[in-house]
């Protein structure tokens, strides 16, 4: 959501916090938006980029006697002890006539095993044999070995980015589900930097609020960096693989009241219910510190926002009519006691 200042010259969301629905339906960009010409451009080099990390373009793979393709069929052949032939075309996704002729070589290698099926003779069945399974131990052990040390080159940091980057890319790719899990943490070092990044980020996708925003935002944060008091204030961050993929503070508004501030969490992450935990914890950790009440400001664009505070007991005090980060805006105040 966002709060103004006491002079009303700017705001606070507390709440890019799930500005879309716990259901999870953040969706994807704008249906039939038009894919530029650099998009593709970049994708396309990264693929070139990337395949020449991990040796494809150096003729067969891992240097062994098997192209990647054929590679990745001894793989699927080790997941179970039997595969069809109907069933191995499907995943590899590969033309029947190459496929036939892969298979032919790994039974002349003495990889496979090929019989026909007792329940319907035109089904073909393959399985792995003992050296088959060994070659594929050895591709797996080198497959490792270069990850190892590909990883091995890089930072503790660059490489959680990385990782980050692939989960990013597998997830959208394939619209797999999202993780199910997170956790709560106090702010590390270099988390202060991350809540004003990816407020001022996510804030100027969602409702193209301008700059002011982010310079606000800093203010905050340095705010409570430099003058936080113990006990009194606190903020969190929530953690998904990893990942910050939220934030809140709590701070003092007077000795009898607390604010909340600065609500937000990921769009890759909403539908996990963080929004309302980091709300439960400010209230928690409020009552703790011996607050009576709490108070929040935000704005009525933010409606998801609003129906989690709603949930958690707030209810609205007053709105007004302002014009900040480059937007005209209602705000509104919504406490609760505690």
């Amino acid at each position: 959501m966002s709060e103004l200042t006491a002079s009303g010259a700017g705001a606070e969301l507390t709440t890019a916090g799930d500005t879309r629905d716990e259901a999870g339906r953040d969706g994807p960009a704008r249906d039939g938006a038009a894919v530029d010409d650099a998009a593709v451009a970049a994708v396309r080099g990264f693929n070139r980029f990337y395949t020449n990390v991990i040796g494809l373009l150096r003729g067969k793979y891992l240097d062994t006697p098997y192209s990647l393709t054929e590679a990745r069929l001894l793989f699927e052949l080790t997941q179970r002890d039997t595969s069809e032939v109907t069933d191995l075309r499907r995943m590899v996704d590969i033309d029947p006539g190459y496929l036939s002729r892969i298979l032919a070589r790994f039974e002349a290698d003495g990889l496979i095993t090929r019989q026909r099926s007792a329940a319907d003779a035109r089904r073909q069945i393959i399985g792995l044999t003992a050296t088959g399974r060994s070659v594929v131990g050895g591709l797996d052990a080198r497959s490792a070995g270069q990850t190892s040390d590909m990883l091995a080159a890089v930072r503790d940091e660059d490489r959680r980015r990385l990782l980050d980057a692939m989960r990013v890319i597998k997830e959208i790719l394939t619209g797999s589900p999202r993780p199910r899990g997170y956790l709560l943490r106090p702010p590390q070092p270099g988390d202060m930097g991350w809540v004003v990044q990816r407020n001022a980020a996510v804030y100027t996708e969602e409702f193209g609020w301008d700059s002011s925003y982010e310079a606000l935002v800093a203010r905050i944060v340095a705010d409570y960096v430099d003058h936080s008091e113990l006990g009194a204030e606190a903020a969190w961050i929530a953690e998904v693989d990893g990942t910050p993929a939220g934030c809140v503070f709590c701070v003092r508004e007077n000795a009898t009241t607390a604010r909340l501030r600065l609500l937000l969490v990921e769009p890759w992450a909403r539908g996990l219910g963080i929004g309302s935990r980091l709300v439960e914890e400010v209230l928690r950790f409020s009552r703790q510190a011996g607050y009576s009440g709490i108070t929040l400001w935000t704005n009525d664009v933010l409606v998801d926002a609003r129906r989690i505070y709603q949930q958690a007991g707030f209810t609205l005090d007053n709105e007004s009519r302002h014009h900040s980060f480059g937007k005209d805006l209602t705000g509104q105040n919504w406490s609760r006691a505690l």
